[in-house]
């Protein structure tokens, strides 16, 4: 692929807070790869590891990044002890990666200054424990969890992420479980795909005291059966959005648009697209949703690395400044940075 001409960084003094970013380290050497299937393996191989000196690459690309918030991925679980217990691993790993951030040694941005782990919530009443051994291992930084629920009858659309099956968040035994998050100062990350929203909009119902985060936009469709349909949709997604929106314990992580999942022409273009291109592209999902929620409800995100298929860091930031461009001084004060830091209870 052909590199994009490098962009000017708009408004470099502007704080952001990424408030969702992974870290993980997949490159073992495999004998033979097997094909690519669908379009999300080829984030792996593209970016096999994401530790810290590549978290610190993007950060330091131009933009003024004060923190960051990791987000779960199934990376650095413990080889050993219960099953349910073993994503404590993740917190531990990412907590030591925080502490060295932290330090001062490698800048002024606190990388992973909140972190969001995983749990099985369906274990009910018992997924107490692991909550409690992730607060214990996450030296003050544990903010939440997050269980995905992302399921589509077509397996295309997912790909290997296909794992989950329908009405996660409808389950009594997941219920059960998510009701220990509020007692504990917790809240909850939902990553779902866009027919699955109305499922949200019932837990938070239900759940009123819960502060619930919903991930990438509620994730629009364009590929697999979805494909040509985007546009078709979004009136269905919109709608969602705006009820959703009613729901005053709910904020939305605007981004995520650079996914294979949207489809969008963006999607490893090459050359690849500019800000410009990608700001077009994602204008009708972000005006949406801070139309509905309004900014302090709103932060936008990097996604990083997954949505490097369709961009760079430095690009991705350009293009939600040129989608803020309108916006007052305390609305972007919001969008970059003051929603991630309520909602996260970061001390940055």
């Amino acid at each position: 692929m052909s590199q994009a001409p490098r962009e000017s960084i708009l408004e470099p003094e502007l704080p952001i807070i990424d408030p969702h970013h992974h870290l993980w380290d997949r490159s073992a050497p495999v004998p033979t790869l097997p094909p690519v299937k669908h379009d999300f393996e080829r984030v792996v191989r593209r970016s096999p590891r994401y530790l810290l000196d590549e978290l610190l690459a993007d950060v330091g690309s131009g933009h003024k990044i004060i923190g960051t918030v990791f987000v779960e991925c199934g990376a650095m679980y413990r080889a050993d002890g219960p099953p349910h217990m073993r994503p404590v691993g993740e917190t531990e790993f990412v907590g030591g990666v925080a502490a060295m951030s932290a330090s001062g040694t490698y800048g002024e941005a606190r990388a992973c200054a909140g972190i969001v782990g995983h749990a099985d919530l369906t274990r009910g009443a018992a997924a107490r424990e692991v909550l409690e051994g992730h607060l214990a291992a996450g030296a003050g930084r544990f903010r939440g969890v997050r269980q995905s629920a992302s399921y589509d009858a077509d397996p295309g659309v997912l790909g290997p992420l296909a794992r989950q099956g329908p009405e996660l968040y409808r389950q009594e035994a997941f219920r059960e479980g998510f009701a220990q998050l509020a007692p504990l100062g917790l809240s909850f990350d939902a990553w779902m795909l866009e027919p699955q929203i109305p499922d949200l909009i019932d837990l938070a119902s239900a759940f009123p005291e819960t502060s619930i985060i919903l991930d990438h936009v509620g994730t629009p469709l364009g590929v697999a059966s979805y494909a040509g349909r985007r546009e078709e949709r979004f009136g269905v997604w919109r709608d969602n959005i705006r009820e959703l929106a009613k729901r005053p314990n709910v904020t939305v992580k605007v981004g995520g648009l650079a996914m294979v999942f949207p489809g969008f022409p963006s999607l490893l273009a090459d050359p690849p697209a500019s800000s410009e291109q990608l700001a077009s592209e994602w204008k009708p999902y972000v005006e949406t949703c801070i139309e509905a929620f309004g900014a302090e409800r709103c932060m936008f995100e990097s996604n990083f690395p997954v949505d490097v298929l369709s961009c760079d860091y430095a690009v991705l930031w350009n293009a939600f400044k040129r989608l803020a461009s309108g916006a007052s001084a305390s609305e972007k004060a919001a969008l970059f940075a003051d929603t991630a830091r309520r909602t996260y209870r970061l001390a940055i």
